[in-house]
Parts: C-alpha cells; sequence; structure tokens
C-alpha cells in the first residue's frame, strides 16, 4: 500500500500468526494382505473438556493401488460418519462437522477411527499416520491450523459483507415455481461470488445451524471467505456475534440474562467479537426490538453497524451518529457496515443487495482471524454503495525523522502539546467527490484543498496537538452530498508524563 510501513506489515502479521499447533495425538500402524475386505478400528481416548476433534490422516502404498477408507467411531460405538477416501482432513463437533460426518456432543471416553480396507496387494504394506487435534472450545481461534488455512496470504484491504440471512433465519426469496420459501444458504455465498467479495459472515437470528452448510460450501467458494456469525436479537436490540460457533443463550429476560451485560460478557467468555445492529432502526410491529435501547456498557462491544443496508444519508436511521457518539464518549467501537440482505442474490426494490455496503479491511491475511483482528484494530473503511474499487485511507507521524511513529485509522498516536501531526488523506476511484474531516465530531476545515480531481490522489495536512485527546477520521462524498466512503478515526492522546 503507498501510505503503509513495513512496520504495519510486522505488526499485523504478529496479530493474526500463526499459533501453535501441534497435534494431541498421532495414530500409527500398518495394514497388510491380512486386513483384506476387513474394518479395522484405531481406538484413541477423548479427554473431558474437548469440544471438536479434528483429524488428518494419509497412508503410504497408494502407487501400489493400496486403499484405507476412513471412518469415525462414538464413544458408545455409534457410527459418526464415514468418508471413505474422499477426505484426509474431518472436524466433528456438537455444532457442525465435515460433509461425510454427523454434528454430536463430544464426549470423554474412548473414540476410534475406523478403517475399511478394499484393497491391498498381497506383496504389499501400507502404513498410515492419524493426527488427532482436540479444541476445548468453539471459537474460530480454537480451531487447528489445518482447518485455518488463509484463502489469500499477505496483508491487504479486503472486501466484504458482514451482515446477511438465510433460510437457516429470515431469509427468503422466489422458488423456481415462484412461490415465497426460505432461501438457501447457497444463492447468498454465490450473489456475494458474483460481486468478487473476499469475504461474507453469514448471520442469522439466534442460530448457528449454518455453520454446518458453511463446512460444506468452503472447499467451493475457495476465493471467498465464509464466516458463520449470529445476529443476537434481543427485545432491546440487535447485534452481530462473531469468531465463535459455541451456542449462546440470548435471552435477556426472567429466563435469560438480567440485564445486557450478562449476554456481553458471554459473548466475551467464548472469545467473540460484538458489532451492535443498526441502533437507530425504529423498534415495532415492523421491526421488533431493532432500535439499541439497551442499557449495557458499550465499552464491552468492539463494533458497530453505522451503515446498515442503504440507510448510511438517512436522517433517522443511520447508525453514524450513535457510533460518533460513542467516540464521544471515549469508547473506541470500529464503524463497519452490512447488507441485512434477505433475499439471496435475487433483486430486491429496497437496495439491500449482497454487498452494500461493502466493510473494507486491512488485514494480514484472508482468514477469519485476521479480518476479526484487523476490525478490533480498526483498520476498517466502509464503501457505502459496494463498489469493488473505492479506496479511503488515512495516515499520520509525529516526530522527527528516525524517531516519528507511523499509525493508519484505528491506530493511537501520542502527541505533546505543540506537535505538528503530519496526516495523509489517500483516495481512488472518487473522482469528481471531495473529502471531509471530522474532529471530534464537528467538520474539522483541515484542507486547503477538498474536491479530489483525480482518480487517486493525496491531501497531506497538518495539525498541532493542544495537548488533549481527540479523534480524527475522514469521509468522501460526492457532489450531491451522498456519502461514498466513511473512515475509522486516528486516535490521538497526550504524552504521559515522565
Amino acid at each position: 500500500m503507498r501510505i503503509y510501513s513495513l512496520l504495519l506489515l510486522l505488526l499485523l502479521a504478529c496479530a493474526s500468526g500463526a499459533r501453535a499447533d501441534a497435534p494431541d495425538l498421532e495414530l500409527r500402524g500398518e495394514i497388510t494382505f491380512a486386513d483384506y475386505h476387513h474394518y479395522r478400528s484405531v481406538p484413541f481416548t477423548v479427554p473431558a473438556g474437548v469440544e471438536r476433534i479434528t483429524v488428518v490422516f494419509d497412508y503410504t502404498g497408494k502407487d501400489a493401488h493400496s486403499v484405507i477408507d476412513l471412518g469415525l467411531l462414538g464413544a458408545d460405538g455409534s457410527l459418526r460418519g464415514w468418508s471413505g477416501g474422499s477426505k484426509r482432513v474431518f472436524t466433528i463437533s456438537s455444532v457442525d462437522a465435515t460433509p461425510s460426518y454427523l454434528p454430536t456432543p463430544i464426549v470423554a471416553g474412548q473414540w476410534a477411527l475406523l478403517l475399511g480396507i478394499p484393497n491391498i496387494r498381497a506383496d504389499q504394506t501400507a502404513r498410515y499416520t492419524a493426527q488427532v487435534y482436540f479444541s476445548r472450545g468453539l471459537a474460530i481461534a480454537d480451531e487447528p491450523q489445518v482447518l485455518r488455512v488463509p484463502l489469500k496470504s499477505g496483508a491487504a484491504w479486503y472486501r466484504g459483507d458482514l451482515h446477511m440471512h438465510t433460510a437457516h433465519s429470515d431469509g427468503s426469496c422466489a422458488s423456481e415455481g415462484g412461490s415465497n420459501i426460505p432461501c438457501p444458504l447457497y444463492l447468498t455465498v454465490q450473489a456475494a461470488a458474483a460481486r468478487k467479495l473476499d469475504f461474507i459472515a453469514i448471520t442469522e437470528h439466534n442460530t448457528i445451524s449454518h455453520a454446518q452448510a458453511i463446512r460444506e460450501l468452503q472447499p467451493y467458494f475457495d476465493h471467498l471467505l465464509l464466516m458463520p456469525g449470529r445476529e443476537l436479537t434481543t427485545f432491546s436490540g440487535h447485534a452481530n456475534l462473531f469468531g465463535t460457533v459455541a451456542p449462546l443463550d440470548f435471552r435477556i429476560s426472567a429466563e435469560g440474562y438480567p440485564d445486557g451485560n450478562g449476554l456481553l460478557d458471554a459473548a466475551a467468555k467464548l472469545g467473540g467479537l460484538v458489532s451492535v445492529n443498526h441502533p437507530r432502526l425504529p423498534s415495532g410491529e415492523m421491526c421488533m426490538g431493532c432500535g439499541w435501547s439497551n442499557p449495557a456498557d458499550l465499552r464491552k462491544v468492539q463494533a458497530i453497524e453505522a451503515v446498515n443496508g442503504t440507510d448510511a444519508d438517512s436522517l433517522l436511521w443511520s447508525g453514524i451518529p450513535f457510533w460518533q457518539e460513542q467516540l464521544q464518549h471515549g469508547l473506541r467501537p470500529t464503524a463497519i457496515g452490512g447488507s441485512d440482505n434477505h433475499k439471496g442474490g435475487q433483486a430486491r426494490s429496497d437496495g439491500n443487495r449482497v454487498g452494500t455496503p461493502t466493510t473494507v479491511v486491512y488485514a494480514s491475511e484472508l482468514s477469519q482471524l485476521a479480518i476479526l483482528d484487523g476490525i478490533r484494530a480498526g483498520h476498517v473503511f466502509v464503501d457505502v454503495d459496494g463498489s469493488s474499487d473505492r479506496m479511503l485511507e488515512l495516515s499520520a507521524t509525529v516526530g522527527d525523522a528516525g524517531t516519528s511513529k507511523h499509525v493508519i485509522m484505528g491506530d493511537d498516536l501520542a502527541a505533546r502539546s505543540g506537535a505538528v501531526v503530519h496526516f495523509t488523506a489517500h483516495v481512488a476511484h472518487v473522482a469528481g467527490a471531495r473529502i471531509e474531516l471530522i474532529l471530534d465530531g464537528v467538520d474539522a476545515g483541515l484542507l486547503a484543498q477538498t474536491d479530489i480531481d483525480s482518480d487517486d490522489a493525496e491531501r497531506p495536512f497538518n495539525w498541532t496537538s493542544d495537548g488533549k485527546p481527540h479523534w480524527l477520521r475522514a469521509s468522501v462524498r460526492d457532489r450531491h452530498g451522498h456519502l461514498l466512503l466513511l473512515g475509522n478515526p486516528i486516535y490521538i492522546h497526550p504524552v504521559s508524563a515522565p
């Protein structure tokens, strides 16, 4: 990127880097002609507290036409799946499983791999190895690396949609015969792929049942990262939860949590990232509980859906004022966007199509953990119309050469009173529009030239610190005032006394 330093790339790589990932068990054995047309059980012990089992299986002798088929027996001896020779890797949990396997609670006890030997020659010996991983939670970070292979390597801006519904909640569309039916998840994913998005999150209301379908679809859509999320739908507001497929009681009522803080604390314990959805939508019979009226502590929230569908310019429904109120209170939720699409790839008259708006995240790679790390860091802008290439970057430095610190939106910058902070706003593919700078919620008036007269433009400007905390962000509007791009702030704070 033009205005990002090598230091930033290294920091992002560390934030989303590989975690220690050795298997918990390694099972080895051999197959001979004596096993021809027989089944063999390979037992292993699952300890208490395991939520997911992942197996990586391989064997020798394939060049001599040796074949070992693979299945899994549960602690009670029942068959939990059979993939034959079709899969080298499989995973199973109470929520989701690799196709060929059934989601099932992981209970402690003796499980077993079930090996079938349809072919091995009389003079051959095939040696197998099974690496077994035990995950103690259902957060994405708990999964072994073999399940978290990035779709793309390298730091970049990745474009996606963080809010969509399918047949697993209230998504609906027209069937082949014209009837209104629950809309298959595949159509939403297909629409996102057609728009060439890098990632999407399917966020069904209060359920994670779609995680199973995502396991099936991800290998086919190998350019589009599929993230299972859910919309925690309560009577006093909606919020998306990303980063975990663990079950979560969503009820804020006499039957559930006493208040919203209990729900947010429970989500945090699962390793999740929480975003308040469409906080200014009106609540009522047309959209029950949609507006955020929950008195919960918003310090427990990591993001706010500042743009929902096409509401960015709405005086009543836009989430931007709500987001900026939190910034003025000293909180630092990241502004994101989501289409809230309920119709798959079918045309909508209200404009809430997949990918509109697009949330654009600067991440170290295209993986769930890296995307969520980028959102937590605030390295995000919202492309309101869901273009394929519009760009907005804001960076800043302070200090002398050799000692200066370089930051981007979402980052902290310490500045002494009287220090000059050097900012650069970079935009692309928005010729004819204008840049606006917002300092602590009001127009900063810091740019000598706000009009964008080329397809790729940089606007440097300086700001002198008064030694107090501030936040500054950039947006781009077209000549009619329509918001095109919404950027997150750089946070400026005073230098601590020695």
